[in-house]
C-alpha cells in the first residue's frame, strides 16, 4: 500500500509543479477561455490543465518502473505502455481542441484511435467475470473496449462544467476504486499485491489531487479537453484491466459479487454524468428536439437553481459520488445488506443537503458564480470544449451545451 501512496504523491507533485508551466503555456499558444458578455468569469482563464495532469501521470509511471515492489507489473509492459501512449494521445487530441477547436468527428476519430492503440497493446476486453463469459471474438473485442473506452473520455469531459468538479468526482471515485482494485489484488494473489489497475488509479488519484489546488473555485486554470479527456481513458483503462485479471476462480465468496461486477466501480465513478447524459438525452428527444440541442437543464444547473452557490453545487456532487463510490467499494469488505444500509443513510443525508439550497444563505460576493471548469460534452458532442459554467457554454462551436 506504500508504495502506491509513494506513486500517488509524486503524480500529485509533479502535477502542481507543472500546472503553472501549462497556464503559461496557454497564454504563449493562446488556449485561454476569453471572458464574453454572457460569460461569468471575469479574466481570461488558460485551459490546458491535461498538459500537467499528463506529466504527473507519466513521471509516476516512470517511477513505478524502478520500484521493485511493482517489478510484476513490467514483467509483461506491453498494457502498461498502451496506457501510456494512449494517455499521451488523448492529451494531445484535447491540447490540439483547446488551441484550435476541433470538429466532433475529428474528436472522435482520435479518441478511437487512441482507445485503439490500448486495445492493440493487451488493454481489451476479453472476459466478463460473469459466470466465465468470454467475448468470443476479437472483433467484438475491440469493438467492445473501444466503445468502454470513448464513453467514459465523453462523460468525464461531460461533467466538467464547474470549477474542480472533474477532478474532484474522479479524485473521490478513484479512491474507492484504488481501494477496491487493491483489496481484489490482495485476495487474488496474496504473495503479488502489484496490479496495474491498482497502480493507474493511484496514479489517476495522484494527478487530481495535484490539479485541484489550482483548479478550485476561483479556478487559475481550466483542465481543458486535454485534462478531461485524459482521465476519462485511465478510468476506462483502469477498469478494463481489472476486468481481464480478476476472475471468478481466484476470488473468495465474499468477494465474488464485486469481481463478477468490475465495471461497478467506474460506473460508480461516472454515476452522476452518466446519469446527466442519459436524462439530457431522454429530454430533449422527449420533447422532439435533437439529443445534441444545447438546454440549461444539466444536474449542476438544477443545483445552482436551487440556491447552491458554485462551491456548494461542486461540493454536493462530491457527496454524492462518495456515497456511491466508496459504497460500491465496500462490497469488498463488508455483507450485502451493511452496504445497503450504510448507501440508503448516505443517500437521506445527500438529499437533505441537497434540498436545502434556498434556505442556506449566499457565501459572501462570489455567491453564486459559476466559473468556467474547462470542458463539456452533450451527449454526442464528443469531446465538445465549454468556456464557462453557469452561463450558456462558448467557443465557436455552435452545437455547444449551455451551462
Amino acid at each position: 500500500m506504500r508504495v502506491y501512496l509513494l506513486v500517488m504523491a509524486i503524480a500529485a507533485a509533479v502535477t502542481f509543479l507543472a500546472t503553472p508551466l501549462a497556464s503559461e503555456l496557454a497564454r504563449v499558444t493562446r488556449a485561454t477561455t476569453p471572458v464574453r458578455d454572457r460569460d461569468v468569469h471575469t479574466t481570461p482563464t488558460p485551459r490546458l490543465g491535461g498538459v500537467a495532469m499528463l506529466a504527473g501521470f507519466v513521471v509516476a509511471m516512470i517511477f513505478a518502473t524502478q520500484m521493485p515492489f511493482l517489478a510484476g507489473v513490467f514483467e509483461l509492459p506491453n498494457q502498461a505502455l498502451g496506457i501510456v501512449a494512449g494517455a499521451v494521445l488523448v492529451c494531445l487530441l484535447g491540447v490540439a481542441d483547446d488551441i484550435w477547436d476541433l470538429d466532433w468527428a475529428t474528436k472522435l476519430a482520435g479518441q478511437v484511435l487512441a482507445a485503439g492503440v490500448m486495445a492493440w497493446q493487451g488493454v481489451q476486453l476479453i472476459t466478463f467475470p460473469v459466470f466465465g463469459l468470454t467475448i468470443g471474438s476479437s472483433r467484438l473485442s475491440l469493438i467492445a473496449t473501444i466503445l468502454v473506452v470513448v464513453v467514459c473520455i465523453n462523460a468525464v469531459n461531460f461533467v466538467d462544467g464547474l470549477d474542480g468538479l472533474a477532478a474532484g468526482l474522479i479524485a473521490i471515485g478513484g479512491s474507492a476504486f484504488f481501494v477496491y482494485t487493491y483489496l481484489l489484488t490482495r485476495d487474488a494473489t496474496p504473495v503479488d499485491f502489484s496490479n496495474l489497475a491498482t497502480l493507474v488509479t493511484a496514479a489517476l488519484v495522484g494527478v487530481c489531487l495535484g490539479f485541484l489546488p489550482h483548479n478550485f473555485n476561483p479556478a487559475k486554470i481550466f483542465m481543458g479537453d486535454s485534462g478531461a479527456m485524459l482521465l476519462g481513458l485511465l478510468v476506462a483503462a483502469a477498469a478494463i484491466v481489472v476486468t481481464g485479471q480478476i476472475g471468478v476462480g481466484t476470488t473468495t465468496r465474499r468477494v465474488q459479487f464485486p469481481a463478477f461486477l468490475p465495471i461497478v466501480l467506474p460506473i460508480a465513478v461516472l454515476l452522476l454524468p452518466l446519469l446527466d447524459m442519459a436524462l439530457a438525452v431522454t429530454r430533449r428527444v422527449k420533447a422532439g428536439s435533437s439529443p445534441f440541442k444545447p438546454d440549461r437543464l444539466h444536474m449542476h444547473h438544477r443545483l445552482l437553481g436551487l440556491g447552491h452557490s458554485h462551491r456548494r453545487a461542486v461540493l454536493i456532487m462530491y457527496l454524492w459520488t462518495a456515497v456511491f463510490a466508496f459504497g460500491a467499494a465496500a462490497l469488498a469488505l463488508f455483507s450485502t445488506t451493511a452496504v445497503i444500509v450504510a448507501v440508503g443513510g448516505g443517500v437521506v443525508v445527500a438529499a437533505v443537503v441537497t434540498a436545502i439550497g434556498r434556505r442556506l444563505p449566499p457565501e459572501g460576493p462570489a455567491a453564486g458564480t459559476t466559473a468556467a471548469a474547462g470542458t463539456t460534452a452533450a451527449p454526442g458532442d464528443v469531446g465538445v470544449s465549454s468556456t464557462d459554467a453557469g452561463a450558456d457554454h462558448g467557443g465557436p462551436n455552435h452545437d455547444q451545451e449551455d451551462r
